[in-house]
């Protein structure tokens, strides 16, 4: 290579490196004029600096005008489209490649599992072993395969994956060891992935982080919580990690502590922080906690923080979740973009504070803006039906489910529907449909919501009928005995629901303790029914006896017949 050619080539690396789309092409026009474009090795770089320029028709046409292609040259190209998700080209290419290398199914496969494409970034895999017999794959293209592995979910295909790898004597490395154990994690794998982690010789923060989160994926937060404490170097994905697993699990209190420590620790954080802790906030209803993380997202300094979609569903859902519509509707109709989960948070959230009508009309101006809806936002709908009592609307919303958009009916909506039925006195209808749907006589929701149903309206044949199946179903399940002997005790037929108490006995089962909660200033108080050491529990009992009072003078009436104790 002459002197002209390296001083054209560092023109050209300052190009890509600046992203001088104008310069490069006064360049190029002089390779033109100077015939300098039949030198394969500029014209490589040409190729280069148009694709890292986002121009790939000018890359090809550069590629495909150039006398004699080397290698390199059908890599560049072959990079490019699949970098730009152009796949049905990058193939055409591959095929017409005289010699195709490692690099060249790399690029491919690399590019497909950056797009989601697992399934097909592996039979590419494959074809290129069974056409290129002697290649021998490096730690590149180990990573990528790991990495559609791990999104597919499939440990097998991890393990032939990893199994070739050491047949082929890849030597092993930090950045294979993480990507190993990262993918493990991901397909649940919690015990191989320490496996791994335990045999390294070199560990970064990204190989403890990644520990950390495979136990929180794995439910097991003790030995996460184990790990991370033993961690020298802690950065946000540690600390959210692990965030993450106790919100997941439904330990919020937890989750929220861990943050506190987090922010005292001066650790920045991220959207993914911020969205694990709302969560938590969502799910124990502490509403004043979560306006005060509201808060220090509108304060931050990264103001990309309240642009940020993830954030504002998060925001909207735990909103919702607190029963604060007003709130969540505010911030909805300021997003400059909405999305699914955008759209269906409003919609359940509506439906869930019992506001069926506007859940209704949240799903008209949702269709009118073409979103597409999905099984979660056919939840919510009939949700938002069985919460008003709107059967013929609950009827057509499954019906248009299938009909307009394709959505099979799942298990759940069924339930819903079920229990629409059952509250409006429509329990032959709620029956048929429970035979009409595909396993519908194994789904404990489906049985469960017309047992209630029964026992509001008084049908003995019917109830009798669905605590049998979901006896057999749930037999170590106390709430379905309970709500059969509640029942027999409405109706006056204390011989069988003696006899309920009595299988209930027999069994060892035993009523869960009735639970309510309030937040007070920060602070989360529980109480459980029949509950005696409380510090407060005069002043609680104090109050029920009061608001007990004021239900009398309404003109309520208790059931007492219907009442199971306790204790014997």
């Amino acid at each position: 290579m002459n002197s002209d050619s390296e001083n054209y080539s560092s023109l050209i690396s300052k190009c890509i490196k600046t992203k001088h789309l104008k310069l490069g092409q006064l360049l190029h026009s002089h390779f033109i004029k100077t015939a300098l474009t039949f030198s394969t090795f500029l014209a490589n770089r040409l190729i280069e600096f148009y694709s890292k320029c986002n121009s790939i028709q000018s890359a090809y046409k550069v590629f495909h005008d150039i006398p004699i292609k080397n290698t390199h040259s059908w890599n560049i190209i072959i990079s490019a489209y699949a970098r730009f998700g152009l796949f049905n080209e990058a193939h055409h290419l591959l095929d017409k490649m005289p010699e195709p290398n490692l690099v060249s199914y790399t690029s491919l496969i690399s590019g497909l599992g950056h797009y989601g494409f697992c399934k097909e970034s592996l039979n590419v895999f494959k074809s290129m072993l069974k056409q290129c017999s002697n290649l021998i794959f490096n730690g590149f293209t180990l990573v990528s395969l790991v990495g559609s592995c791990a999104r597919l979910c499939a440990p097998e295909l991890l393990r032939q994956v990893h199994g070739a790898a050491v047949i082929m004597g890849l030597n092993s490395n930090i950045i294979i060891d993480n990507a190993l154990l990262d993918a493990y994690a991901k397909c649940g794998e919690a015990d191989v992935s320490f496996s791994i982690f335990s045999r390294m010789p070199e560990r970064d923060v990204v190989s403890w982080t990644s520990m950390v989160a495979a136990y929180a994926q794995a439910s097991r937060l003790e030995d996460a919580y184990r790990l991370f404490s033993q961690m020298q170097e802690k950065n946000t994905v540690s600390w959210t990690a692990l965030i993450a697993g106790f919100t997941k699990n439904g330990r919020g209190n937890e989750a929220l502590h861990l943050f506190e420590h987090m922010m005292e620790e001066g650790i920045p954080l991220s959207a993914f922080t911020f969205t694990c802790v709302l969560s938590a906030c969502a799910n124990l209803a502490l509403i004043a906690r979560g306006k005060q993380i509201h808060g220090y997202i509108i304060r931050s300094t990264s103001r990309n923080y309240f642009c940020n979609i993830f954030i504002l569903n998060a925001l909207i859902d735990m909103y919702c979740k607190c029963g604060q519509m007003r709130s969540a509707t505010m911030l909805f109709e300021g997003m400059h973009e909405k999305d699914i989960v955008s759209w269906n948070s409003l919609i359940t959230g509506f439906a869930q504070n019992g506001h069926g009508e506007e859940s209704l009309a949240f799903f008209e101006r949702m269709i009118e803006t073409s979103t597409k809806p999905n099984h979660v936002t056919f939840l919510g709908l009939l949700s938002s039906c069985c919460h008003t009592g709107l059967v013929s609307e609950g009827l057509w919303i499954l019906d248009l489910m299938e009909k307009d958009y394709g959505l099979r009916p799942r298990s759940d909506h069924y339930a819903i529907m079920i229990d629409l039925l059952g509250r409006n006195n429509r329990l032959e209808e709620a029956m048929c449909l429970i035979k009409r749907v595909s396993k519908g006589s194994d789904h404990v929701g489906m049985w469960g919501a017309l047992l209630g149903a029964c026992r509001i309206h008084g049908n003995m044949d019917l109830a009798r009928k669905s605590a049998e199946v979901l006896l057999e179903l749930e037999p170590g399940n106390a709430g379905r005995y309970v709500m059969l002997y509640n029942i027999y005790a409405a109706a006056g037929r204390w011989d069988e629901a003696r006899q309920v108490r009595r299988l209930m006995m027999e069994k060892g089962l035993r009523k869960e303790a009735a639970c309510s909660w309030i937040e007070v200033r920060n602070t989360r108080y529980q109480f459980f029914a029949t509950e005696r050491f409380h510090c407060q529990i005069k002043e609680v009992y104090e109050m029920i006896h009061n608001m007990v009072d004021h239900l009398y003078d309404s003109g309520y009436l208790p059931c007492h017949s219907s009442f199971l104790p306790e204790e014997d």
